[in-house]
């Protein structure tokens, strides 16, 4: 595939320091690489840990084109950064992966939606919506809905239920979609990745999302769907993944509805929470394959080691402060158990704090352990 032999010598950016972009610099530990990274808190969980870090505004045009000049590289790990910069930074003749174009389309909820009908990709009906008089202006049968912001929502921020016309407390009065409720029988994500050349999928896994905090609390590999509806996903992902033309990772949520009706409920052109048990139960990493792809190296065998659950460390509700972990010897006692801290030294309600890999010859035998752990392992202050 024409391997560049020099290219731990390329100097790459992360727009973002959160979690995500601590577990690439791990991984890209590995090739020798350099990583910079650019995020507006000094406490970040890579500030301690990048080879370079910059105190500055991700979302700030000046700040993002100057630390963009400064690598080779520009990549994120959160979607809300300037598009303008990297638009610039690519005229430049920088990298930068995945494109600006990507993440602009992506940044937007609504743009997202308009992408699946102007493709013909499933997904769950939904109008536009500027302000509150738009809601009311609608049919009762578009309710209950879920009404999320076009931009800078994430982790459950930005989304709310309307549960009918009459009860709009708390709408957004931002401009918004509106998304038709479907009775969702297994929500599932299929992460995929392209170095331009190649496209790889890993399997799906189902996820169990938290009813307050709306974000993943819980996740299981293999997935429980039928083989049929899986082939099915894994083509459509590729097909989404080829028609942006993106070259980095690509994180596609579905929703399988109960008449076995697959839709895209929204994607992520980064790294995943869907991903994360990929460190230890998958052949390569989802971490490891966004490096290869935005290197254009190639990819790696995406297939499963073993049977995987996933489970959030979320901060327990009602505590604030400096963060401590109750239980955490009592779930080290358990075979399979893999601890990820994210360095973040501040609890808070439902805050991503770590995650849990439980591997395991059997999904059953992974999911009693998992149910343990999340029962167990508690981040309080």
């Amino acid at each position: 595939m024409g391997l560049n032999k020099n290219f731990t010598n390329t100097k790459i950016g992360v727009l973002g320091g959160g979690q995500l972009g601590r577990m690439f610099i791990q991984n890209a530990l590995n090739y020798n690489l350099l990583v910079s990274v650019l995020d507006p808190d000094e406490r970040c969980p890579c500030s301690n840990i990048a080879h370079s870090f910059f105190l500055g505004d991700i979302t700030d045009y000046s700040t993002v084109l100057e630390f963009g000049k400064s690598v080779d590289l520009v990549t994120i790990e959160i979607e809300n950064v300037n598009c303008e910069a990297l638009f610039e930074l690519e005229r430049l003749g920088k990298s930068v992966f995945p494109q600006a174009s990507v993440i602009q389309l992506i940044q937007d909820k609504g743009l997202q939606k308009q992408f699946y009908v102007d493709n013909n990709f499933p997904t769950s009906d939904f109008k536009f919506i500027e302000t509150i008089s738009n809601l009311l202006d609608l049919d009762d049968e578009w309710f209950p809905s879920f009404q999320k912001t076009r931009k800078a929502g994430y982790d459950g921020k930005g989304v709310i239920q309307l549960k009918s016309k009459a009860q709009l407390e708390g709408a957004f009065e931002t401009p918004s979609i509106l998304e038709k409720k479907v009775k969702v029988d297994i929500e599932f994500a299929i992460i995929t990745a392209s170095n331009g050349k190649e496209i790889k999928a890993f399997p799906a896994v189902d996820m169990l999302f938290h009813e307050d905090a709306n974000l993943v609390e819980f996740l299981t590999a293999p997935s429980s769907i039928g083989n049929k509806i899986l082939i099915e996903a894994e083509k459509l992902a590729i097909q989404i993944t080829q028609k942006l033309g993106i070259k980095g990772l690509l994180a596609i949520e579905f929703f399988l509805d109960s008449e076995g009706n697959i839709m895209v409920n929204e994607m992520a052109p980064r790294p995943h929470n869907s991903g994360h048990h990929t460190i230890e139960a998958n052949k390569t990493s989802q971490f490891d394959q966004f490096l290869r792809a935005i290197l254009g190296l190639p990819l790696g065998d995406t297939s499963a080691l073993m049977a995987s659950v996933m489970v959030n460390l979320l901060g327990e509700d009602g505590f604030y402060g400096e963060a401590m972990y109750e239980g955490m010897e009592n779930v080290l006692n358990l075979e399979g158990v893999n601890i990820h801290l994210y360095g973040k030294k501040i609890t808070k309600p439902y805050r991503k704090m770590g995650h849990v890999t439980i591997v395991d010859a059997t999904l059953d035998k992974a999911i009693e352990k998992g149910k343990i752990v999340k029962n167990t392992l508690k981040v309080k202050s």
